[in-house]
């Protein structure tokens, strides 16, 4: 079977994105990641508190036609093309449960842990020791597979904060490499 993949032009910010940037408003440090980084709010958001900001994007077009533009820009799956390790990494996760991906900004394929689960292997050792993964989620998806999966690569993570919305539950994780 053929993938297909939605490729819009423009990535705008949800509801989503307005409840992980609430939290990382005040995180500080050297360096920063955002994965999936989509229209760069986020990724300008980190510029205001870090020295050294990244931002990934699967989707080349989206990172070309960014609404709020920022530097350091890198087209790759996760942060697959990156070495380094950073103070914090954050995500927007893809976490709709779906059984195939068609739009790889929100579908998260099978309990939508699949691909969550690849950008958590591509994140792991980029973040520094004592560093965090601060990711979103939704009761949608199978989130508990997803806490439990990055308690056993021996990161200490929790939900820090729950959204209601009309449909589902947004799950706001920290993740702390210790």
């Amino acid at each position: 079977m053929q993938k297909k993949f939605v490729t819009n032009d423009e990535y705008k910010p949800a509801e989503d994105t307005f409840f992980l940037a609430d939290y990382v408003e005040q995180e500080k440090g050297y360096s920063a990641l955002d994965v999936g980084s989509g229209s760069g709010f986020l990724t300008q958001l980190l510029c205001k508190n870090f020295l050294f900001v990244v931002g990934t994007d699967i989707n080349f077009s989206v990172l070309k036609n960014q609404t709020y533009k920022t530097n350091n820009v890198i087209c790759c799956n996760g942060a697959d093309a990156i070495n380094y390790e950073f103070d914090l990494i954050i995500c927007n996760l893809p976490y709709l449960a779906t059984e195939e991906i068609i739009d790889v900004a929100t579908d998260g394929g099978k309990e939508g842990f699949q691909i969550p689960k690849k950008i958590f292997d591509s994140v792991f050792d980029k973040i520094k020791s004592g560093g965090k993964f601060i990711f979103v989620t939704s009761s949608l998806s199978n989130y508990q597979k997803l806490i439990d999966y990055t308690h056993k690569s021996g990161l200490k993570s929790q939900i820090v904060s729950r959204k209601k919305l009309f449909f589902e539950e947004l799950i706001l994780v920290e993740s702390v490499k210790t």
